[in-house]
């Protein structure tokens, strides 16, 4: 798992936009419930499981625009 959050936060901007797109952006959603996890944040966890679930339609608009400035996904437990 904690190879996994390395490799999202060191992947080049491009292919974290690919993912950030409608169709694969859970694979974001997963990231954030895993870097939670790593950080013993249940708050996190549900949050992102609660994503997963509800599948907020214009959260991969949010993800692309925090890429391009920030070049990482937003979440309150950075």
């Amino acid at each position: 798992m904690k190879k996994l959050i390395k490799w999202f936060d060191e992947a080049p901007l491009l292919i974290k936009i690919v993912f950030a797109l409608p169709a694969l952006d859970i694979v974001w959603v997963v990231y954030r419930i895993f870097r939670s996890y790593l950080k013993n944040n249940m708050l996190g966890v549900v949050l992102g499981v609660i994503l997963v679930i509800v599948g907020i339609p214009w959260l991969w608009l949010v993800d692309i625009i925090t890429l391009l400035l920030n070049g990482k996904v937003i979440w309150f437990n950075d």
